[in-house]
């Protein structure tokens, strides 16, 4: 028993010292928790996201023709999303992507023609349903129109000091963003926040053994990601069944490991 006026203050600041002490273990205890649950949460998101391309027939493996002239055997297509569930999902993945990667702060998601059409629409409306923020979506046309509604753009025009945000389906060597962002500074004194793009292909770029992401960032200076990677998706694939099916087996594994050896990024 603690007795008289000082040995009661006393016990006081003992009991309170160990009360803070108590205190900021939980604390870092429910901080461990959080991140772990978070790292667990995103890997089932990368997960449902490569089922998500597999089922909708995006992502397929063969033998295939990239319009940088590789030869490739496998070959991810945005333009195979042709319903309406399927493309509020995929909305959903990019806006929750945009939002990891570069928050909510832009004016403008621009998407080049044609696919980034849909990607863009999709995804805006994601945007303001997931997140209550309202952003302009904007395309590109792959001419000028010179009658009614004219110019280049589709959807939302570009003010000065607008923030945008780029978006596509998959970059393989840089060369669509080559055609893309001297459009963009054409229109006014835009600031490019960031490209996302769906897959993150790992493979070199137009002009170095640099990914095209990478040489993208350097190049232009704004920062780029992507919802998942192709070693993401070799490692979920391989030799696993998806409803029975295995997508990615040695015979396939022993290709797309071929192909990285001569364009894979370094």
């Amino acid at each position: 028993m603690c007795g008289g006026e000082f040995r009661i203050e006393n016990c006081l600041e003992i009991w309170y010292s160990g009360l803070c002490e108590r205190y900021f273990q939980i604390s870092i205890i429910a901080k461990v928790s959080e991140e772990e649950e978070e790292d667990q949460t995103m890997e089932q998101y990368k997960q449902e996201f490569i089922g998500f391309m597999i089922e909708s027939r995006v992502l397929q493996f063969g033998d295939f023709t990239l319009k940088s002239g590789r030869k490739s055997p496998f070959f991810m297509n945005a333009g195979a999303y042709v319903t309406g569930a399927q493309l509020r999902k995929l909305g959903e993945y990019y806006a929750k992507a945009i939002h990891d990667n570069y928050g909510l702060d832009f004016d403008v998601l621009f998407g080049p023609a044609y696919k980034g059409i849909p990607l863009t629409v999709a995804t805006t409306m994601a945007i303001s349903e997931l997140y209550g923020k309202e952003i302009r979506y904007c395309s590109n046309r792959k001419e000028v129109k010179d009658h009614g509604d004219t110019g280049i753009l589709l959807g939302s025009k570009l003010k000065d000091g607008d923030r945008v945000v780029i978006i596509e389906d998959v970059t393989t060597s840089g060369k669509s963003i080559e055609e893309t962002f001297p459009i963009i500074k054409a229109q006014a004194d835009v600031t490019v926040k960031g490209l996302m793009v769906s897959l993150n292909r790992m493979e070199k770029g137009l002009s170095s053994d640099k990914s095209a992401l990478d040489e993208i960032k350097e190049k232009y200076g704004f920062d780029t990601g992507a919802i998942v990677t192709m070693e993401e998706v070799v490692d979920c694939l391989y030799n696993k069944p998806i409803d029975g099916t295995v997508y990615i087996d040695d015979e396939i594994k022993e290709r797309i490991d071929a192909y990285y050896e001569t364009y894979g990024a370094k």
